[in-house]
């Protein structure tokens, strides 16, 4: 045989194993995939990871060309969302003359494209059943990103304001629904929305955005995809069943102080006008983009920030909440005085000591400081609305700052202190009752007597049992009898309302975690066999809710009694404060207003009595605390927080986010992180608040101040 004709015979066996392999290629699923981004997007740098190759061309249509018939092609939005992807005739016409898998995102066939909307309360919601894990009316999130409004007959997902948890509880009820992913033929799938950025966008569920992209990329390559794993920018510290080293605790107490510099939080005159004073304003919406990583830490000095709001704008960043208000500067003077403590650090220690300042000067100015105000020695609300009174965050502050004062071995607050408490006391009604707030314009119309001799009775836990908390500890200092008389009346008529008479404000849940802490310190100062009963009674109400992860699940009580329940409709989803849950059973921890304030008290009654259980319980938490604090590499701001929501069942950063002002992501450097820090550090310690403050000198010396503030 001839060379011409051996070379013959071996380019055609070549084609022919190379027609063999494409076929085997084809039939098994396409493994090359085509697409109009590089590695830097989340979608392609996790089908990269997954085994596929990737050919990558900006252009939408020399993309289209040199694809070859039937292939996988991804026409992705690097410019989102200043640039939309077009899918002009000629595209189309290409994608069906050779008969190419196509995904076309942030893309419009129209030829006038209408202008992009912004997304604020409004979610994903299935239509179409896709997946197990993504039936109709399962929700996810997209976060406050744009999508191209169009006209989509069958969409497969749309964009709406819906309430529910896990599902639109109201379906598509009372709301416009915007299509977001739809298919106009069998090859060719389209969102409104950039979504192949899922990891640095934010998007949650994880566990349905994975089982969108396995749906949808197996449908493209015609194989079945599986991912080995799923990239998240923020994920909890430790997994559900992740052995914790004896160390985690400690860590955790270290990484939780820490996020209040990887915030940067603590004001910087530097940065104060443009950040702080610009997004403030009148307090009714202090929302702004997040401080850039580069911004000066403040010392205290200027006082400490609220922290994150929970929305997620478009590009994945988070919106701080820029509020000066006074319980969260008492909260964090007393995390950093007891991390300063127990970490050995004298700069935690100055910082507490100035945020102590900070309070009393900022919060008690005007009539709060005039001995002959009826509001005299009371802490404002907040920097905008000095004039309110609401006596939980009065309580907060305030506690905070006596352990403050105590570690840092200062009694130049002594006297503020016990003003404080006072100026509350005396604004209490004959029964122990306050109300859900004062203002100072009704303090000076009324005058003091107005409001000692009220009949009030509020079985209202979240309103009134921490100030109750306060006068124990006072008279524990004092021996002053009505402190203990008032908060005993107070809990005893409490007590004996619960439950069907309680008011419960986001949930029942968050009403019975208040309680603990003062029936801890009432058995603490009383030791009765009926003030131990009512502990226990409220301890084991709160712990049939502890799972076994140590989480406390969230509960509803009787609509009727209820502040904000259940979101009533599709329409008022995102109008009002609200829980996070839709439904009691929902497996929801909500670390702003149950999970902390429980730890706390449990603390305290397990240091009280003893208690195998209620120890117990109380390291239970703890782990499961360690456990879902935010670690993240990459989002230096929420590295180290606890976000106000988690799922427990799902292990992930998810719940209903209805909530008009604290929703499921914010975080809060007073009322969620300084309470979790501190009672973990406490833990660390060895020791509860009430034995840490016991050789406190206040009260000791303000005789002065009983006779003049309680005279008459």
């Amino acid at each position: 045989m001839s060379t011409f004709f051996r070379l013959i015979r071996r380019c055609t066996l070549l084609a022919a194993v190379a027609a063999a392999i494409c076929c085997i290629s084809s039939c098994s699923g396409r493994k090359t995939i085509y697409a109009t981004a590089s590695g830097d997007n989340d979608l392609i740098a996790l089908l990269h990871d997954s085994g596929f190759e990737i050919v990558s061309e900006p252009d939408v249509m020399a993309l289209l060309e040199q694809a070859p018939d039937e292939a996988t092609v991804l026409l992705l939005s690097p410019g989102y969302p200043d640039s939309v992807t077009r899918l002009t005739p000629d595209a189309l016409s290409l994608i069906d003359g050779k008969r190419l898998r196509v995904y076309a995102e942030y893309a419009s066939p129209d030829d006038t494209i209408p202008l992009p909307r912004k997304i604020e309360f409004e979610r994903v919601v299935v239509i179409d059943s896709l997946s197990p894990d993504l039936r109709p009316m399962d929700l996810l999130s997209v976060n406050r990103g744009w999508f191209i409004p169009q006209a989509v007959s069958n969409p497969l997902m749309v964009v709406a304001r819906v309430a529910g948890f896990e599902t639109a509880a109201y379906g598509l009820e009372g709301t416009t629904a915007h299509p977001l992913v739809y298919r106009p033929s069998d090859n060719l799938w389209v969102t409104t929305s950039k979504l192949s950025d899922f990891s640095r966008l934010r998007f949650t569920p994880a566990h349905r955005w994975k089982s969108f992209w396995k749906t949808l990329i197996s449908d493209l390559t015609g194989s079945k995809v599986t991912f080995a794993s799923w990239p998240t920018l923020i994920t909890p510290s430790y997994g559900r069943d992740d052995v914790l080293p004896d160390s985690a605790r400690l860590a955790s107490v270290r990484k939780g102080v820490r996020w209040f510099f990887n915030g940067h939080f603590l004001v910087d005159s530097t940065w104060k006008a443009d950040w702080l004073d610009h997004y403030q304003g009148d307090g009714l919406m202090p929302v702004g983009p997040a401080l850039p990583d580069s911004v000066a830490d403040g010392d205290g000095s200027l006082g400490i920030l609220e922290g994150h709001c929970s929305a997620i704008y478009g590009d994945g960043t988070q919106s701080y909440r820029y509020w000066m208000r006074d319980d969260v500067q008492g909260e964090a003077s007393m995390t950093f005085a007891i991390a300063g403590k127990l970490l050995g650090n004298d700069n935690y220690m100055d910082i507490s000591r100035r945020l102590v300042d900070y309070s009393f000067d900022e919060f008690r100015d005007g009539p709060r400081n005039d001995p002959q105000s009826p509001s005299y020695g009371l802490l404002g609300w907040a920097q905008t609305h000095k004039h309110i009174y609401y006596g939980d965050d009065n309580a907060r502050s305030i506690l905070g700052m006596i352990v403050a004062a105590d570690l840092l071995g200062d009694s130049k607050w002594d006297d503020k202190i016990v003003e404080a408490i006072l100026g509350n006391f005396r604004t209490t009604g004959r029964f122990g009752f306050r109300g859900e707030r004062l203002e100072d314009q009704d303090i000076q119309k009324n005058g003091l007597d107005f409001y000692r001799n009220r009949d009030l009775v509020s079985p209202h836990p979240h309103f009134e049992s921490w100030m109750w908390a306060c006068y124990l500890w006072l008279y524990r200092q004092t021996g002053y009898q009505p402190l203990l008389d008032m908060a005993e009346s107070g809990i005893a008529r409490t007590m004996e309302a619960y439950p069907d008479k309680w008011r419960w404000t986001n949930g029942l849940q968050q009403e019975k975690a208040r309680m603990i802490l003062p029936l801890a310190w009432l058995y603490r100062v009383s030791p009765t066999d009926q003030h131990r009963q009512w502990l226990d009674t409220m301890v084991d109400e709160v712990l049939k809710s502890q799972v076994e992860c140590g989480a406390i699940r969230e509960q509803l009580g009787d609509p009727a009694n209820g502040l904000y329940g259940r979101v009533p409709s599709n329409e008022a989803y995102g109008t009002n404060e609200s829980p996070l849950i839709f439904d009691n059973g929902d497996p929801i921890a909500d670390m702003l207003y149950t999970c902390n304030f429980a730890f706390f008290g449990l603390n305290e009654a397990a240091r009280a009595t003893d208690d195998p259980k209620i120890i117990n319980a109380t390291r239970q938490l703890s782990d499961f605390l360690t456990r879902i604090q935010a670690s993240s590499d990459s989002i230096r701001n929420v590295d180290g927080a606890w976000f106000r929501a988690f799922n427990y069942k799902n292990w992930d950063y998810w719940a209903s986010d209805a909530d008009s002002g604290w929703g499921a992501l914010s975080t809060l450097t007073g009322w969620i992180q300084s309470w979790i820090v501190s009672t973990q550090a406490l833990m660390e310690m060895n020791t509860s608040y009430w034995e840490l403050t016991d050789d406190s000198s206040i009260g000791k010396s303000q005789s002065e101040i009983f006779s003049r503030m309680l005279k008459n």
